[in-house]
């Protein structure tokens, strides 16, 4: 079970979840599995959808449906080579613009663009990819960490290399505003004298960014795109997929969290069980973007002088 189903997640989940205690959510999951056996959910949107219905993996061909963003599949995926030790056939059925990234993961054995109809493909188990956690029984200390899982070679860089490079990234897609942060309050990063910034946000233009700070390489495909971040020394980014995409690739990614982050951050932690080179900036007081950048300045500051 993941957080997002039609039905109201239970506090319960959320707060097992928030403070670590995987076990105690899995015997919640495993509850409301038995309580949804045979309804149906297909006229839900997709990222509402459960798709498991309790069935083992052993021996059997097993698709796996991403239906949720592009950071959950990248997040998640990492469970394939569990489904690969125990399963006949692994069967990714993924968005279009992570399949060059899949397709280095060598326990994979098909993969398969998503679309909206149904998968043209013969398999015995489907499960959605946010379903893997509780299907394996992850806790805190289980969760596959094998980094890097997606593989890259770095591409080459405009700019001063002899500075420490770093990604920037402050907006997220638009469901949750409450990630983002406008770039003006990204000013004082601009008085570092030994960091080049990239910015790697997304239409950045459109989004705040003025040209004189940091380097824009431009606009690339999802795969171009991780070949610029293994480039880096360090990505700074909101809740969103290129920080994903960095603690897949093992690159350093400092992510600026919301007071009220997504449960898969959990509650009072600096690191990250889902990706050892994450480290976590949280506020301190509720939509205080300001003090978060002004710890991120402050590190910056320790890692320059280090060099």
């Amino acid at each position: 079970m993941s957080q997002n189903t039609q039905e109201e997640t239970p506090d319960v989940w959320l707060q097992n979840m928030r403070k670590g205690d995987f076990e105690a959510a899995w015997k919640h999951s495993d509850t409301v599995l038995l309580e949804r056996a045979g309804k149906p959910c297909w006229h839900w949107p997709r990222h509402f959808q459960y798709v498991w219905d309790g069935s083992s993996l052993q021996g059997k061909r097993v698709l796996v449906r991403c239906y949720h963003g592009l950071g959950d599949t990248i997040q998640f995926i990492r469970f394939a080579p569990l489904i690969k030790a125990i399963a006949k056939e692994v069967i990714v059925w993924a968005q279009a613009p992570l399949i060059p990234l899949l397709e280095t993961i060598p326990t994979i054995d098909r993969l398969l663009p998503l679309h909206d109809g149904t998968p043209e493909v013969d398999y015995d188990v489907d499960v959605e990819v946010m379903e893997l956690p509780h299907i394996f029984r992850a806790t805190v200390n289980t969760i596959p960490s094998q980094i890097p899982y997606l593989h890259v070679e770095p591409m080459p860089l405009p700019g001063e290399r002899k500075k420490l490079n770093v990604g920037l990234v402050w907006k997220p897609g638009d469901w949750n505003p409450h990630r983002s942060i406008p770039f003006s309050f990204f000013e004082p990063l601009a008085e570092l004298q030994d960091v080049q910034f990239y910015i790697l946000q997304a239409n950045a233009a459109e989004n705040g960014w003025q040209e004189g700070f940091g380097v824009h390489p431009g606009e690339f495909s999802l795969y171009d795109y991780a070949h610029i971040i293994k480039s880096l020394d360090l990505l700074i980014s909101v809740d969103s997929m290129p920080v994903h995409l960095a603690g897949a690739l093992n690159v350093p990614v400092w992510t600026l969290l919301h007071n009220h982050a997504d449960w898969r951050w959990m509650d009072d932690r600096e690191d990250s069980p889902w990706y050892p080179t994450a480290r976590l900036f949280r506020q301190e007081v509720a939509d205080d973007w300001a003090g978060v950048v002004k710890r991120v300045v402050v590190e910056l500051k320790k890692l320059t002088t280090k060099a």
